[in-house]
């Protein structure tokens, strides 16, 4: 495949590669260059000439509920723990009943290709069968997911509370159905986070991750609240971050955990060097009241972070929207703490795509060896009204514009169009 057009990436945080009317060539999945000029081995095969549309890496969710899609901008009001009682396990609930939650799952890998999210991670409920579906439809999607059942078998609502044998059973049965019968969907163990997990669940888990050399995927030091509940659950154990890494949940260079935004230097240090991907949630983080990450601080300690979604959390699983938010988050965290710059637009469109890419493998930017995962941005006809730089025009796009404004997207090699169009 050979596409044409205005190609805009970052191969390293706070790098903005701009390559106007230039050719990027894929064979199969993977990508083997970007050119000013076609090389001449390729004279004569078919260009996608997008003229003067701008091409950049798809977006990678690292972080997003799969059952909360439903409730994206719904009762922000409320800190976490409230929220989670009063909106989330109700809804998750729901997915028990096999034809709603085919349905929903189906809307939701809809949204995500609309707005551009090809590659994600995603939490899906504590019903077997219910995340089997949802590994099925990505499956068939032609978009790339990791996704986990969730585990919980303490402080949960009746009807979201397991008996932790279960737990483990259908954990490891789901791991050993996907793969034998999935090739581009992975599975994810997912601890829904430590007060909603036992310690035997938690060493459970941290076992079948070894067994099996899993992704891990869960939640740290959110809210000041929750901090506090850990530490008089597990009041042997220092700190939250240790608690994870007690039951063997921080798997070297395989662990994801959303938020980190109240942690000791301690903590940051044993994160670093687990290799742990922090994705900051910078909607959820405020919607919330969770507080403020304090990314560029993180970023230079040498910790491994990410833009995400936390839909529903975060009220929208747009990234453009998470990357901007980021942004505006450590402008405010810089007036009260000026030693930590803010974070540019380029620095956050890096970590929604080869940043969060990385934890994929070679994914996120226009590289040899990439992934070839694009897609074919256009203006508004309010933004072509006036001539701007290519950079100009991402900024626009991340600011203000939504699906309408992508003309084509491309997963692995492959154009994908709508998953499931009958819905």
């Amino acid at each position: 495949m050979i596409l044409k057009g205005t190609f805009l990436h970052t191969p390293t945080l706070g790098e903005l590669e701009v390559r106007e009317n230039a050719f990027l060539v894929s064979e199969g999945e993977t990508i083997v260059g970007l050119y000013d000029t076609l090389p001449p081995e390729y004279a004569g095969q078919p260009v996608e000439d997008w003229g003067d549309a701008l091409i950049v890496p798809a977006f990678t969710d690292l972080h997003i509920h799969a059952p909360q899609i439903i409730n994206r901008g719904i009762g922000y009001d409320k800190e976490l723990l409230p929220w989670l009682e009063t909106y989330t396990f109700p809804a998750e609930a729901r997915f028990a009943d096999p034809a709603f939650a085919d349905r929903a799952w189906k809307a939701f890998l809809n949204h995500l290709w609309a707005v551009g999210t090809l590659r994600f991670a995603a939490f899906a409920t504590i019903h077997k069968e219910a995340a089997w579906r949802l590994m099925e439809l990505t499956e068939a999607s032609g978009l790339r997911g990791l996704i986990g059942k969730v585990n919980m078998d303490r402080n949960s609502p009746d009807d979201l509370r397991e008996d932790t044998d279960a737990s483990l059973a259908d954990t490891e049965e789901l791991i050993c159905r996907s793969r034998e019968a999935l090739r581009r969907t992975g599975f994810i163990l997912t601890p829904r986070f430590v007060p909603s997990t036992t310690a035997r669940l938690m060493d459970g888990l941290g076992q079948l991750g070894e067994k099996y050399d899993l992704p891990i995927q869960s939640h740290l030091s959110e809210n000041p609240s929750e901090v506090a509940w850990v530490a008089q659950l597990h009041p042997d154990i220092p700190t939250y971050t240790q608690v994870y890494e007690h039951f063997g949940l921080l798997r070297q260079d395989k662990t994801i955990m959303a938020h980190a935004i109240h942690l000791s230097d301690g903590e940051k240090a044993l994160l670093r060097d687990k290799g742990v991907m922090l994705a900051h949630c910078a909607l959820s983080n405020t919607n919330l009241s969770s507080g403020i990450m304090p990314l560029r601080q993180d970023l230079e300690q040498g910790l491994r972070c990410c833009v995400a979604s936390d839909v529903a959390g975060g009220h929208t699983a747009n990234l453009s929207r998470s990357i901007t938010a980021t942004v505006q988050a450590s402008k405010l965290n810089w007036l009260n703490h000026p030693d930590q710059a803010p974070l540019s637009l380029t620095e956050a469109f890096y970590l929604a795509t080869r940043g969060a890419g990385s934890f994929l493998g070679q994914v996120g930017a226009f590289l040899p060896g990439f992934a070839m995962d694009a897609l074919v941005l256009r203006p508004s006809a309010l933004d072509a009204l006036v001539e701007r730089t290519p950079f100009e025009r991402l900024e626009q796009f991340l600011y203000d514009g939504d699906d309408r404004n992508i003309a084509a997207r491309y997963c692995a090699g492959a154009l994908i169009p709508q998953p499931f169009p009958q819905l």
